[in-house]
């Protein structure tokens, strides 16, 4: 039995301390014991910038690496689609939340405000991959770069910055602002980031393991583990984070087994995609063959040419 408290380590941000609040109830449900360390991250601190000039590794997580290495907390709790491909050899992710529903959402605070792929309106997003999506979905619509934490956003927008923002329905859900959402994307259209919608428990590879076995036990989700498995390793062979357009989705079948989908979006022509199904001790070479496949189809020239630019 583990008598400590296991140390938590979050972002400042609501959504960051609801995330890592349900892991410490998680833990708490399994007899085991909580404390929230708050720490503030790159990402945080540089809201002037869009986050592919940042840097795609590491905007959101590399300061609370740097205190899982030297033990100041036991685990880090992150959105997983915040993270980047590789960790390194000291770090690794050992458990991973439920999914909640993982598609991207428009929100307004205009009431009644209804969306028509043919009307000229104001976006908000920080993301390249849903930048992408709707300049190809709405072409009349103008896109606006805003970042920022959720209630920072949409105060934004309610300054005049945009009409709508795009944001995953999972932390609108969180934060209870089901009621702003005027319009739900479809999965097989805008297809998620990698992990979309799933909290990540990240630690240090040399964590007691007698304690890594105790939070894995109280926090993983075998069937979300297994589809963050292939999408992580299509980020992974494309080397790839927040900065570039790309989309993965793994989810299980009625059949037992798991559809992937992966590829990268384009603005002006048509995306690359790429659909296996698989059984589950197959979920990563397949999810890497759909990044080799993307990569060979002309993935390289849109990333190499995403790096120059």
């Amino acid at each position: 039995m583990i008598e400590r408290a296991i140390k938590i380590g979050t972002r400042k941000s609501k959504l960051a301390l609801w995330q890592a609040e349900y892991v410490k109830a998680l833990l708490e449900q399994n007899g085991l014991k909580g404390e929230l360390v708050l720490i503030e991250t790159k990402g945080d601190k540089i809201l002037d910038r869009a986050l592919s000039k940042i840097g795609s590794k590491g905007v959101f997580t590399e300061e609370l690496e740097d205190q899982l290495r030297n033990g100041d907390i036991d685990i880090a709790v992150h959105s997983a689609k915040d993270m980047q491909a590789s960790l390194g050899d000291d770090f690794e992710l050992i458990a991973f939340t439920e999914r909640e529903a993982c598609h991207d959402v428009f929100v307004s605070h205009k009431k009644g405000f209804t969306v028509d792929k043919d009307k000229e309106f104001v976006i908000g997003t920080s993301s390249v991959r849903r930048v992408a999506m709707l300049t190809k979905h709405f072409p009349n619509a103008k896109i606006v770069d805003v970042r920022g934490n959720l209630q920072t956003r949409i105060q934004k927008m309610e300054d005049g910055l945009c009409d709508v923002l795009m944001l995953a329905y999972a932390g609108v859900h969180r934060m209870g602002y089901n009621d702003m959402i005027v319009h739900e994307h479809p999965l097989d259209t805008f297809t998620p980031a990698t992990g979309q919608g799933c909290v990540a428990i990240e630690s240090a590879t040399n964590l007691d393991p007698e304690v890594r076995s105790a939070i894995r036990k109280a926090i993983n989700n075998e069937k979300t583990e297994v589809c963050l498995k292939a999408e992580r390793a299509f980020l992974k062979e494309l080397q790839g984070g927040c900065s570039i357009p790309a989309f993965c989705l793994a989810t299980w079948t009625a059949d037992n087994e798991l559809k992937i989908t992966g590829g990268l979006a384009q603005a002006n022509t048509e995306e690359i995609r790429y659909t296996y199904t698989c059984s589950p001790d197959e979920v990563e070479s397949k999810g890497t063959q759909i990044a080799k496949d993307t990569l060979a189809n002309g993935g390289a020239e849109i990333l190499a040419a995403l790096k120059n630019s």
